[in-house]
């Protein structure tokens, strides 16, 4: 049997029961919880960094995504809230899909 403490989606024990394997499981407590989300944000960056193919990095964009989500839940928000953030400050400053690449600022004390 594989030893191995990691943080997985609710769903992998059912799968891993309906494999015909067991697994034995416990809850974590907030700061563990906190913990996992943020090496389990590492390890789904990594491997989309990884990965080369267009529809594998999807689903690794889509884990990156569902981790986040989670981490805004521990920081009392949600995902329609961390939206709405995220909306504010496009409106604000843009997004990134017109690719500007900043060379220079001649003077100034602005966080970018």
């Amino acid at each position: 049997m594989a030893d191995y403490p990691k943080l997985v989606r609710d769903g992998i024990p059912a799968l891993i029961a309906a494999s015909g394997q067991t697994c034995r499981t416990r809850i974590m407590d907030e700061e563990e919880y906190i913990r996992s989300l943020r090496a389990k944000l590492h390890e789904e960056l990594a491997e989309y960094l990884r990965e080369d193919n267009d529809g594998q990095a999807l689903e690794e964009l889509a884990d990156l995504l569902e981790v986040i989500r989670a981490l805004a839940v521990t920081h009392g928000g949600d995902s329609s809230i961390l939206e709405q953030i995220r909306a504010d400050k496009a409106e604000r400053r843009g997004g990134f899909k017109d690719r500007v690449l900043l060379l220079q600022v001649e003077s100034g004390g602005l966080q970018y």
